[in-house]
């Protein structure tokens, strides 16, 4: 599976759960970056940002049988990172996003915005 197609695969995970402000940043025209793409959304509580972060991963596991290689922040629920290499996903509580404003860091970045109907 492509890294693009993973990506997708995060945002219909996402999008199960009802993620908002979902966006895919094409980081791989970016040098010295750690990964091809970051899949971002935001969760109202944080009990969606969990459920959210859950639906990403048995998305994968259904079309892919892959388990991520990293993840961290369930414990706290305000920032969950799913690292599957390729894709890392961030699923944010929406103030921690604003917060620490990833796409201002990788503003190189090509952004692709996820219509919220789609």
């Amino acid at each position: 599976m492509t890294a693009e197609e993973l990506s997708n695969i995060i945002v219909q995970g996402m999008e199960d759960k009802k993620a908002s402000d979902i966006i895919v940043m094409d980081l791989r025209e970016i040098t010295h970056t750690v990964t091809d793409f970051f899949v971002l959304c935001s969760g109202n509580s944080d009990t969606q940002v969990e459920a959210i972060a859950d639906a990403v991963e048995e998305a994968v596991w259904k079309a892919n049988q892959e388990h991520p290689w990293k993840s961290e922040g369930k414990t706290h629920k305000q920032w969950v990172l799913i690292d599957y290499v390729n894709v890392v996903a961030h699923v944010f509580l929406k103030e921690r996003r604003s917060f620490y404003g990833l796409e201002d860091l990788w503003g190189d970045a090509k952004i692709i915005r996820v219509a919220e109907s789609r």
